[in-house]
């Protein structure tokens, strides 16, 4: 069956080509349920046949990422946010509750948005929260075009190594979903354990010099 399908999706990423990679990774950074696992492996693969170039098929698969990313975040931002601000209310979400979630993703977005390319159905989302803060458009695009990138090569890069042995590029495939996840935990924490570094300095500072001279 794994084998059945892995032909189908080659057979179909050849046929659509770079453009073919540029729209599936558009629709699977947006909120169209197609798998990343599914689409750059069998572009790796065909890297590996010498029908692709696996640069090329990367970048088209970073910025078709990029695209469907924009797509949430224009929507959240110019849709969404009106609807909270008036209507949040009506589903506990106050204004000053909203108000807080801007002030922490405009924090915070950064690393929010390059962990969340690399987590499955987070990345479908994380444009979401960065649209309704409107999130800085060069930060919001480099963190994205990054975390996009790595995930992209490394899908690849599995499908190119791998070759012909479908099976293997399925199980790879999904071993780098969870050692992705393990990844993006421990940056987190070491994002975590310098913000209060910070915070905890900051104080400090102020005490020794409390007139700011």
């Amino acid at each position: 069956m794994i084998h059945d399908l892995m032909l189908m999706l080659v057979d179909g990423i050849g046929a659509l080509g770079y453009p073919g990679i540029f729209l599936l990774m558009a629709m699977e950074s947006s909120l169209i349920p197609v798998p990343s696992e599914l689409v750059m492996p069998p572009a790796g693969y065909l890297a590996h046949q010498g029908l692709m170039n696996p640069w090329i098929a990367i970048l088209a698969g970073t910025v078709g990422s990029l695209a469907g990313a924009y797509a949430n975040y224009y929507g959240a931002h110019y849709l969404g946010r009106p609807l909270i601000l008036k209507y949040g209310k009506y589903v506990l979400i106050s204004p000053d509750k909203f108000q807080k979630v801007e002030r922490f993703f405009l924090r915070h977005g950064e690393i929010s948005t390059f962990i969340g390319r690399l987590l499955p159905v987070v990345r479908h989302l994380i444009s979401i929260p960065a649209g309704l803060s409107g999130m800085n458009h060069l930060r919001f695009s480099t963190y994205t075009l990054l975390g996009a990138f790595i995930w992209c090569s490394i899908l690849t890069w599995i499908g190119y190594a791998i070759g012909q042995n479908q099976d293997l590029i399925m199980a790879y495939s999904k071993r780098a979903v969870i050692w992705a996840a393990v990844g993006s935990c421990l940056l987190l924490v070491v994002y975590i354990w310098i913000q209060r570094r910070k915070t905890l300095e900051t104080p400090a500072a102020a005490d020794v010099n409390p007139s700011g001279e």
